[in-house]
């Protein structure tokens, strides 16, 4: 089984968020850059069947040459082989035409990717990647088991989870759930050094037009100094009258 994990470059949650050029561009200093959390629970679900079952696994991100830490790491974990398409991540359709491209020429049994990432939220990718090269999709997946052709996933849904069964090829839109926190992997000494042996290959990008653009990032509004009162009723004046919701 050949299996394809999308990885995305993204700010770890504990880094300060800035914008440049009247608030239209993302200020890059000083952040640092992770794994997208949603694609490493895809990645160490990736490594099990390679594992368990012998499978192949390969790694694919859309970026410039400053993603290829991220891909390293990867790497470090035990992914076999890392694809870099030369082109900056802007728009989830033009991301998806890149990593459908690889997909189709890859000839890939199973392609996993985040459900969303962190960064832009945009949760599309994975259904757009499905449908441009023709496979079955499952979305918010927290389960999933893979026999010859066949598979079962398990996904979230408001109130419980569903059970489907389905043929390859498959793209999943993996989550917290695919496994367990525990399970994620640190790389070690050894992962790390044959990581930088592995193939990191970049390949230019297809033609894709994007379908959006970013026309401003706004920041959350400063919390408010908090206000203590003395008094139920008081309390209940305020959440009434001030805050309004009740």
């Amino acid at each position: 089984m050949k299996i394809l994990v999308c990885i995305s470059h993204v700010p770890d949650t504990t880094s300060k968020i800035n914008f440049t050029d009247s608030d239209t561009k993302f200020d890059t200093n000083g952040v640092q850059f992770v794994i997208n959390p949603n694609d490493e629970f895809g990645l160490t679900r990736a490594m099990w069947f390679k594992e368990k079952q012998g499978a192949t696994v390969h790694v694919v991100n859309v970026g410039g040459a400053e993603t290829e830490p991220t891909l390293r790491k990867a790497l470090a974990i035990g992914a076999d082989e890392a694809i870099r398409i030369n082109t900056p991540a802007t728009d989830g359709f033009s991301v998806a035409k890149q990593l459908a491209n690889v997909a189709k020429e890859g000839g890939y049994d199973l392609v996993i990717g985040g459900r969303e990432s962190i960064d832009y939220n945009g949760g599309m990718v994975p259904g757009m990647v499905a449908k441009l090269i023709g496979a079955n999709f499952v979305n918010t997946c927290i389960g999933l088991e893979v026999e010859g052709d066949k598979a079962t996933a398990i996904r979230e849904i408001d109130g419980g989870k569903e059970t489907l069964k389905t043929s390859l090829p498959l793209v999943i839109g993996g989550q917290k759930g695919l496994v367990e926190e525990s399970d994620l992997r640190i790389p070690n000494m050894r992962g790390i050094m044959q990581a930088r042996t592995k193939p990191l290959n970049v390949k230019e990008p297809v033609d894709a037009n994007a379908e959006t653009n970013t026309v401003s990032f706004q920041k959350p509004a400063p919390k408010g100094a908090v206000k203590l009162v003395d008094s139920v009723d008081e309390l209940v004046n305020l959440l009434h009258n001030e805050a309004k919701v009740i």
